[in-house]
């Protein structure tokens, strides 16, 4: 039986419904899971005149049983959102950040009851969901918050790259203070989780350092000393296969290169900017994205979510030009952790 996933708009101002349309015009989407969108019928229905199809046909239902997952036709529960009206391509406000907020919600609430095999999300405004009244920093707090999840952690993949963050959305100076024995154990356990349902048997797991040269045995800092080092030997002493700290400017290459699986990272920029280096591509003659590759999964929840690895793109929405790439390896990777036993397409993501 194909999986049944939950893929949320995201922001209606930005790209998330069009990317949707045009991920699930995708015949090999259907054949992979039954795909449900969470969010307005009429914003979706919007965004087939975004990408030059005007003919594209939406069918609302009230609950994931009324749905019928036919390719052609796109299954979309309304979790209260209402009109679409007011959501205007590229403007930020209250109102975007509500209805988003409301379709993560419902998906949470549909996987959480069994009634979904996993969730995708669509990128949604910090802005927004704040301007709306919710004090989340991002998805990943979202989820946490309403599976009253303790140890979680965010892993961005891009083929055989996999990064899990120690610490997101904080300031850099509050990710420092974060760097602590407890939580980079906390990772690299979840990271050898997260890869064994990924399929890999036995996970060998790098573990970055916070400073440069990796503190160059305390001269630039003592976190690799005091912190890192004794949660690797904690770690090895548990079993895994876990190596560090290493330096910064130099654990990534190795994780390109194949040596790692999987590399713990310090703070969200140190594990993001490579991985977007490596999966989004920028014509600076065109002014376009070329690709926009690689996927978000929150580690450590009770249940599946996966997300595309951009942002809402504000900037872009309405004119139908952004990728679907990341949404279309989301769903599939989704599948995947849901149980999908068919061809493991989305290794290539």
């Amino acid at each position: 039986m194909r999986p049944l996933i939950a893929i949320t708009m995201g922001d209606p101002a930005g790209v998330g419904p069009e990317i949707t349309v045009k991920a699930l015009s995708r015949p090999e989407i259907y054949s992979r899971c039954r795909p449900l969108v969470i969010g307005s019928p009429a914003a979706i229905e919007r965004a087939f005149g975004y990408i030059g199809r005007p003919d594209g046909r939406v069918r609302a239902v009230n609950s994931p049983g009324e749905a019928v997952f036919e390719q052609g036709v796109i299954d979309v529960l309304d979790p209260g959102i209402g009109p679409a009206g007011a959501f205007v391509p590229g403007r930020i406000c209250a109102e975007t950040g509500e209805a988003a907020f409301r379709c993560v919600v419902r998906a949470i609430e549909l996987a959480s009851a069994g009634e979904v095999d996993a969730t995708v999300t669509n990128p949604i405004s910090k802005e927004a969901i704040n301007l709306a009244g919710h004090s989340f920093s991002g998805h990943t707090e979202i989820y946490a918050h309403h599976t009253h999840t303790d140890k979680y952690a965010m892993m961005l993949v891009h083929g055989n790259m996999r990064v899990i963050h120690v610490s997101t959305h904080v300031p850099l100076s509050e990710a420092c203070a974060l760097v602590r024995k407890e939580r980079v154990l906390d990772c690299i356990r979840l990271a050898d989780a997260a890869c064994r349902a990924l399929g890999i048997a036995r996970p060998r797991i790098g573990v970055a350092g916070l400073n440069p040269h990796g503190g160059e045995g305390g001269l630039f800092g003592r976190e690799e000393l005091e912190e890192i080092a004794p949660a690797v030997e904690a770690a090895r002493a548990a079993g895994l296969d876990a190596v560090g700290p290493i330096s910064p400017d130099t654990i990534f290459p190795r994780l390109r290169g194949g040596l790692f699986d999987v590399v713990v990272a310090m703070y969200h920029d140190q594990g993001h900017i490579p991985m977007k280096l490596a999966g989004f591509v920028y014509d600076g003659k065109t002014g376009d994205w070329g690709a926009v590759a690689g996927v978000n999964i929150t580690c450590g929840l009770p249940i599946i979510r996966v997300s595309v690895d951009h942002g809402i793109a504000n900037g872009h929405a309405g004119r139908g030009t952004a990728s679907e790439m990341s949404l279309v390896n989301a769903i599939s990777c989704a599948a995947h952790l849901a149980g999908y036993g068919g061809e493991r397409v989305w290794t290539d993501i």
